[in-house]
């Protein structure tokens, strides 16, 4: 951390502390590939429900919905303070480079662009699920795509437009099962730091999976569901450092890699890469990690 200040609210990403100097070489193939899964009992009436018993509501055309009514009301109230990097998103502006970056060089890898040029993603066309006020929508409308942002909070979308004006996004009121519903795709979607606020994880993936056009690419962030994420995201950041409200995080509702991966599959999509990501708590950065134990982030592609 610099100087003596701790984060307010590390909200979607939880510090995986890296050990300075030391690279870990481990593939972590269990948490990819579907090995044993860690059974944590938690004790506790707001965490005991399982995934897939969580109740859905459904559209008027009868589509399951993922949305998570509190996760609105929760993040609409912190609409004001998405671009405030000393605020309550402070945890998002310190990661963006590094989830920036990421895409960047997935894309074009995947789409034979040059890494180096100032607009490198020109003609792209992108959707941000669950975009909040735009702090991936803008850097990636900078980097040349032709972006549309969405998000299932009014508020949010109200505030990505203002800070936004001037460039040339698409913000956009609603929810993924609403846009996969209009047949519209993407060569680029982003889902990032949103499947731990879901309803429906199922329902969920199958719609960004929809979004994805042939050809293109989809990119996830979330948090593993170990027994190191349960004593990082849970335990230590909830209730022994106090950085964040109790009750913030469901452990129950974090996803392994191999779920991810199954429900994409299942979209038609195929794996490419699943990569961990780290905090370095003495240079207060975050970076590419081969574990992804807690913090990761997939990319998969429909051939």
């Amino acid at each position: 951390m610099k100087g003596a200040a701790r984060p307010r609210n590390l909200g979607f990403c939880v510090p995986q502390f890296a050990r300075p100097a030391i690279v870990c070489r481990k593939a972590y193939h269990s948490d990819i590939d579907g090995g044993r899964e860690v059974d944590l009992k938690l004790g506790s009436a707001d965490h005991g429900q399982a995934m897939n018993e969580i109740p859905s509501t459904s559209s008027s055309g009868g589509t399951p919905q993922s949305i998570d009514k509190a996760e609105i009301a929760r993040f609409a109230a912190l609409a004001e303070d998405w671009w405030n990097p000393d605020g309550s998103m402070g945890p998002l502006h310190r990661i963006n480079p590094t989830r920036i970056a990421f895409i960047r060089d997935q894309t074009c890898a995947h789409l034979g662009r040059n890494v180096a040029s100032e607009r490198p993603l020109d003609g792209v066309s992108l959707v941000d699920v669950g975009c909040g006020a735009g702090l991936l929508s803008e850097p990636m409308a900078r980097l040349g795509a032709a972006v549309v942002g969405i998000d299932a909070a009014t508020e949010n979308i109200a505030a990505a437009r203002r800070h936004g004006e001037g460039l040339n996004i698409d913000y956009r009121h609603g929810t993924a099962e609403d846009l996969a519903a209009s047949h519209e795709r993407f060569d680029l979607v982003l889902a990032m730091e949103i499947v731990e606020h879901v309803a429906n994880r199922a329902a969920f993936l199958a719609s960004v999976s929809a979004l994805v056009a042939p050809g293109g690419l989809i990119f996830l962030a979330t948090l593993n569901r170990t027994a190191k994420s349960f004593a990082l995201a849970i335990v230590g950041a909830e209730y022994l450092l106090g950085w964040l409200p109790r009750g913030t995080h469901r452990w129950d509702k974090f996803s392994r890699p191999a779920e991810i991966a199954r429900e994409l599959r299942r979209g038609g999509l195929q794996i490419r890469q699943i990569t961990g990501v780290s905090y370095d708590l003495l240079r207060d950065t975050w970076s590419l990690t081969p574990d992804p134990s807690v913090n990761y982030m997939l990319v998969a592609f429909r051939p």
